[in-house]
């Protein structure tokens, strides 16, 4: 093991793809494909929504935020990820692991408030749509993705400077692939109870408040849909709140395995791959999920690509 004796570590060393020395090349490729395409859908969903007029309700402008901040969030972790795989040695600097955990944490704390402000646009939507328009105005949406970035901002920032204000003299190596929690916290020198009491509450309540939030929304949602008479219309509001579901099971799931669990079961292996499906699949996934499953946003998409393609007969 590389140890550091007597000084302060002065960079990470990330080992979390050292078992699999052979693949690293073909983990590449296929990280890389991935990520181009996540990326791309990414950007053609907020295009789309920016550009359609149709689609410029709270629903869309919730899923253009959402897609900003998985934009974002891939960028910080998987661009480093993909050049430490072609790198002989897999580093990142002191400074620099502060960052990628401030940044993915506000990014994926801003995430769990978007998904409940979207619950909560379901709800309004279902439960008292007479009202949905005045009730979401422009300046209500702003609002709640406002408040979701500010507690995101706050949150990683308590966060990180508990974590990277904790003396690091002994080992400088991370068994995961990016600067998360628990594998930095894992090679620091001591740390207090108070602080490691003060990242679980905090983690907790990341988790526990917006998932109080959407559960809370759709057990009125769901009592009002089956009030419907009519089994269309109970199908249809179900499969509008499907992919909002699928998307909440998805990120609180892997979210709460990595960030909830008693420290005595902490494994290492465990989280780098799950960490791989919260960090790569789920971005993958959710702009298929949300959008082009999505009849509307086909439609809208369709339109925007003929007014581009006719642009130049002008």
């Amino acid at each position: 093991m590389e140890w550091v004796n007597e000084t302060l570590v002065r960079e990470f060393v990330f080992l979390g793809f050292s078992s699999l020395a052979g693949l690293q090349q073909l983990l590449f490729v296929v990280f890389l494909l991935v990520y181009m395409f996540t990326l791309g859908t990414n950007a053609i969903i907020i295009s789309t929504i920016v550009l359609e007029r149709a689609l410029h309700t709270p629903m869309y402008f919730f899923l253009a935020g959402l897609s900003c901040s998985e934009t974002c969030y891939t960028f910080v972790i998987v661009s480093k990820m993909l050049v430490d795989l072609l790198a002989q040695k897999k580093t990142i600097s002191f400074l620099g692991c502060s960052i990628q955990m401030f940044s993915f944490l506000f990014l994926g704390c801003s995430h769990s408030f978007l998904l409940a402000a979207m619950g909560n646009d379901s709800y309004v939507a279902i439960c008292n749509p007479l009202r949905y328009t005045v009730l979401m105005g422009h300046g209500m949406c702003v609002g709640l993705v406002a408040v979701a970035c500010l507690c995101g901002f706050t949150i990683a920032e308590i966060i990180t400077s508990l974590v990277f204000h904790l003396p690091f003299h002994s080992s400088n190596q991370l068994h995961h692939f990016f600067c998360d929690i628990s594998p930095v916290l894992k090679v620091a020198s001591h740390h207090t109870h108070f602080s490691q009491f003060v990242i679980i509450m905090l983690c907790a309540l990341v988790l526990v408040i917006p998932l109080l939030l959407i559960l809370v929304s759709y057990i009125h949602i769901i009592s009002a849909i089956l009030q419907f008479p009519s089994t269309l219309g109970r199908y249809k509001a179900f499969s509008t709140c499907a992919s909002h579901l699928i998307i909440v099971i998805v990120h609180y799931g892997c979210a709460s395995f990595i960030y909830l669990r008693p420290k005595s079961n902490y494994s290492s292996s465990q989280d780098a791959l799950i960490s791989v499906s919260y960090t790569i699949l789920t971005p993958l996934f959710n702009p298929m999920i949300y959008s082009l499953r999505n009849k509307e946003f086909k439609s809208a998409l369709q339109r925007v690509v003929g007014r581009t393609i006719s642009l130049p007969r002008h």
